[in-house]
């Protein structure tokens, strides 16, 4: 029997569904990051929230609580460099049913370990105990962000052209979204047993994509959309990011997929189209750049693969 991430008890279409509506009163809600100017300055300030998710439950399982924290910014901050924004300052919410302090202790160490990576810093915070609420040893995270990105610089995808190249960044593994789909399809040993890919921590690509915006985008917008490689995957978070006239080719084989990935299709029997929505398959941003471009975008990222195109046509990604 195939396994889908909506039969793991995950439905995008509802989640896009509510955005939508949220959208017809606040349009300028559902981009990667939200964009608020400061009055009298050339300054936009950035924000981003997000959490974990389910990747929590292999960490319990594990019982290990150091590196979730560097997921929790990296989820922020990832979504805050798509439109070219540098991260200022991060501040985390920490749920539990009965606080155990080392535990948590681990926990904000990872915390204070994706800020450094992400050069940002951690401000503050908020430590929720909520008797009855969750079960012991457990707990859940949010974390919230800023930036600063000047006026008129900002990446939108409002340039974007037929012609550009889609230049993919390697993930670290799963980072934190697809876990529900994982939890269904692996049992607690295998979950076990490929613990090190699974919990490996999300990538912080901050520094990179700031130089890279700084090389490629100081006298003309080369880099014209950045997208991170969440919720929705490759489907929904590049088509966000596109003008109504431009479609995405984004060509599989150019890139190996890892083996985890192809165990996980395998095991659950994903249809390709699902596992291409619900996880990166080791691309964790895609850069879309001006073809001129493309071959020194593709050298100054380790590991960088041109991963497709973008064509005329009907707003939208396909997978060939």
């Amino acid at each position: 029997m195939a396994i889908t991430y909506k039969k793991a008890g995950v439905d995008i279409d509802a989640g896009n569904e509510l955005v939508k509506r949220i959208r017809k009163k606040f349009p300028k809600i559902g981009g990667f990051g939200g964009l608020f100017p400061i009055a009298g300055t050339k300054y936009n300030i950035v924000s981003s929230t997000d959490g974990v998710g389910t990747k929590l439950k292999i960490a319990f399982l594990l019982n290990k609580h150091d590196t979730v924290g560097i997921d929790l910014v990296a989820m922020n901050v990832n979504d805050l460099i798509c439109c070219g924004a540098k991260p200022l300052f991060f501040l985390d919410y920490f749920a539990c049913g009965k606080l155990n302090v080392d535990q948590a202790e681990n926990v904000i160490k990872g915390i204070a370990e994706g800020c450094k990576q992400a050069g940002a810093q951690l401000i503050g915070g908020e430590t929720a105990e909520m008797p009855g609420f969750y079960k012991d040893g457990e707990y859940d995270l949010a974390g919230f962000s800023v930036g600063i990105v000047e006026k008129g610089k900002e990446i939108s995808g409002k340039k974007i052209k037929a012609g550009d190249v889609l230049i993919g960044l390697p993930s670290s593994g799963p980072h934190s979204n697809g876990y529900s789909l994982i939890r269904k399809i692996f049992s607690d040993a295998e979950l076990k047993k490929y613990s090190k890919q699974l919990l490996a921590p999300t990538k912080i690509y901050v520094k990179e994509i700031l130089a890279a915006v700084k090389k490629f985008n100081s006298k003309k917008e080369n880099i014209t959309g950045i997208a991170h490689i969440t919720g929705g995957s490759f489907y929904d978070k590049i088509k966000r990011i596109l003008p109504d006239n431009c479609r995405i080719v984004i060509e599989k084989n150019s890139w190996k997929v890892p083996e985890v990935f192809q165990i996980i299709q395998r095991n659950g029997n994903v249809p390709e189209d699902d596992i291409y929505r619900t996880l990166n398959m080791g691309i964790g941003m895609v850069l879309i750049v001006k073809p001129e471009i493309a071959v020194k975008a593709k050298k100054f990222f380790k590991g960088a693969k041109a991963i497709g195109y973008v064509k005329k046509g009907i707003k939208g990604v396909e997978i060939i």
